[in-house]
């Protein structure tokens, strides 16, 4: 090379070095005319049918052609033309909604559910046996009062039994202003005149009020939610542990309370859930002042409420002496 020239780039593919245009002959440059070809790990020209899989080797692959270098860039390729309404476009990501369970139906067989019972629960099935004991028992405590309407004679002892019982049969009537009994015609607008109004029947008294199954009370109740759980708590003391049961379906909740010390009364609570709930995870505990029901969400998400209203199928329960006459001492006075 003489001084003043200048060594130039090849840019075939394959060669890279530098050469003096003046020594430039046909056969040069050994380079690849073709492309480089990268398919299952495998690295090559599609010139010529050497492959390899270590790039470094890819690269000191020597060429399959001879002719003269060449210091003219290879076009590059070109891009495809971006679309204006690719541009423009506006990609949105959305979350996966996951498809909705199935509702099965309402009447769906039920599974009694068992319950973890604590300390306090098996403590009060203890208190609620010995006062059963103590009420099946024929003795009559002195000082109790005739359970007949309108007598208001206490017992002191056997000699009792011997005096009248004169009460009133029916039930107490509390209509316009007026205070009666619906078993005679005397009326009155005062009511201490209509507690001390005398009895229009005689007969024996009645110290032990025979027990009237299946009464119905009211118990309060709410829930709360987690991400995983709904929990219902019914607030409920003195309730039999072993007579009391807590139902469930997917669906639906039925829980049934019986109170011993109340005459075997009812506490039924019976929901369509708004949600669906697995049966097998959810849980029932029996705490000493409260039931607690924890239901396992079958599907992700918040209920809005915890239950679907149902139309009561249910007749008005006919009003009999029993649940009448207990009301007569709570009758407020205000409005007389």
């Amino acid at each position: 090379m003489e001084n003043g020239d200048v060594m130039l780039q090849c840019y075939n593919k394959g060669c890279g070095q530098k050469f003096d245009p003046s020594q430039n002959k046909e056969d040069s440059c050994c380079h690849h005319p073709g492309a480089p070809v990268f398919h299952d790990a495998y690295k090559g020209w599609s010139c010529c049918n050497k492959k390899c899989t270590d790039f470094t080797e890819f690269l000191n692959i020597k060429g399959c052609t001879k002719s003269k270098h060449s210091n003219v860039k290879p076009p590059e390729p070109e891009k495809p033309a971006k679309r204006e309404a690719d541009v423009n476009e506006v990609i949105e990501v959305k979350p996966i909604v996951p498809t909705a369970k199935e509702r099965p139906p309402f009447d769906t067989p039920m599974t009694v559910m068992q319950p973890e019972i604590a300390p306090s629960a098996q403590q009060q099935v203890l208190n609620i046996s010995n006062a059963n004991t103590a009420q099946n028992s024929n003795e009559i405590a002195i000082g109790t009062t005739c359970k007949n309407g309108g007598c208001g004679q206490t017992y002191q002892g056997p000699e009792t039994n011997a005096t009248p019982c004169t009460h009133h049969p029916g039930v107490p009537i509390f209509h316009e202003g007026m205070k009666f009994w619906s078993c005679c015609q005397k009326r009155t607008t005062d009511f201490n005149a209509f507690l001390n109004q005398v009895g229009c029947k005689s007969g024996q008294h009645v110290w032990i009020k025979e027990n009237a199954d299946n009464t119905t009370v009211q118990c309060r109740w709410d829930y709360h939610q987690t991400a995983t759980h709904v929990v219902v708590s019914i607030y409920a003391k003195q309730y039999c542990v072993k007579k009391s049961e807590i139902k469930l379906n997917p669906i639906r909740l039925y829980a049934s309370l019986v109170f011993p010390q109340q005459n075997n009364a009812v506490f039924n609570l019976d929901l369509e859930l708004r949600g669906i709930v697995d049966v097998g995870a959810s849980q029932v505990s029996m705490y000493g002042t409260k039931v607690e029901i924890k239901l396992k969400k079958a599907e992700p998400g918040s209920w809005a409420k915890l239950d679907i209203p149902r139309v009561s199928e249910e007749k008005p329960k006919p009003v009999t002496v029993a649940d009448i006459t207990p009301q007569v001492d709570a009758v407020d006075l205000d409005d007389l």
